[in-house]
């Protein structure tokens, strides 16, 4: 696969990865379409074994969210802007602390907005803590896998090329 359609593949995987955070947006199966395009660009062992495994774990993360409890977003205050910051926060922590680092920049990022938006530290804790146990935990969860997802593409595209 040449340059610009690995370049086009990766803006996939991006737009699926922020697709997470807005609601009524298939960011997992915008992840999971990059991949399989890829792998069927690419056909070598390694894009298969990524898109088996890609498509195992997101099977896994649909069944995980379904069994969390129903979101609530009206009632704790969850805006457009919070998504930005929680999304930016996890894209960042995940790049500076590989995988790991996608929830605490998660909560990070929803902090520094409820500390900007609130002002005191006591009202944003107590904030994040609301908007967590509302849908923190789903998307969390499909935010992690799908990160998760884009950064094996990314290793198998580097150590293949």
């Amino acid at each position: 696969m040449d340059v610009p359609q690995l370049l086009l593949v990766g803006l996939v995987l991006l737009l699926g990865v922020l697709g997470v955070l807005v609601p009524g947006v298939p960011g997992t199966l915008l992840v999971w379409a990059g991949v399989l395009w890829w792998a069927m660009h690419e056909r070598t062992a390694p894009a298969w074994s990524l898109l088996v495994s890609a498509t195992a774990l997101l099977l896994v993360v649909q069944v995980v969210k379904w069994q969390l409890p129903p979101r609530r977003l009206r009632g704790v205050g969850v805006t457009r802007r919070m998504a930005v910051y929680a999304g930016t926060g996890a894209l960042l922590g995940f790049v500076l602390v590989p995988v790991l680092g996608a929830v605490p920049g998660f909560m990070g990022g929803i902090y520094l907005c409820e500390r900007h938006r609130l002002g005191t530290h006591g009202e944003a804790v107590t904030s994040l803590r609301a908007v967590m146990r509302a849908v923190g935990t789903s998307v969390l969860v499909e935010l992690f896998a799908c990160l998760l997802v884009m950064g094996a593409w990314l290793g198998v595209v580097v150590a293949g090329g």
